[in-house]
């Protein structure tokens, strides 16, 4: 089955620590999805959750993911990245096969 995201080193690391720190339940994975749309687009959200019925499970580097079969079409080639700099820190989402837009 193809993976529809990929999460970076940082990702990995910083999302490890949440679930440490957080005391997340053993049996709970990461949860990523989306929500919203219309006019303002989607929004990408990461949680932690258990399995529901209809989900895709995978596993990336040893970390459980689970996906809602209805959000896989929007996460394809998806990466998620942690960034901490003195400007922000958080999770970003980004597609490198879909060029930015610039507008004029």
């Amino acid at each position: 089955m193809l993976i529809p995201i990929k999460i970076s080193p940082q990702a990995l690391v910083e999302i490890k620590n949440i679930m440490n720190s957080k005391n997340i339940p053993q049996d709970y994975a990461l949860r990523v999805g989306i929500k919203g749309g219309g006019c303002g687009g989607v929004s990408f959200v990461l949680g932690f959750d258990q399995c529901r019925e209809g989900d895709q499970q995978f596993s990336i580097e040893g970390l459980p993911v689970l996906v809602e079969k209805r959000h896989v079409m929007f996460l394809m080639g998806m990466q998620v990245d942690f960034h901490d700099s003195n400007e922000a820190r958080g999770f970003v989402f980004s597609n490198p096969d879909i060029p930015e837009r610039h507008d004029k």
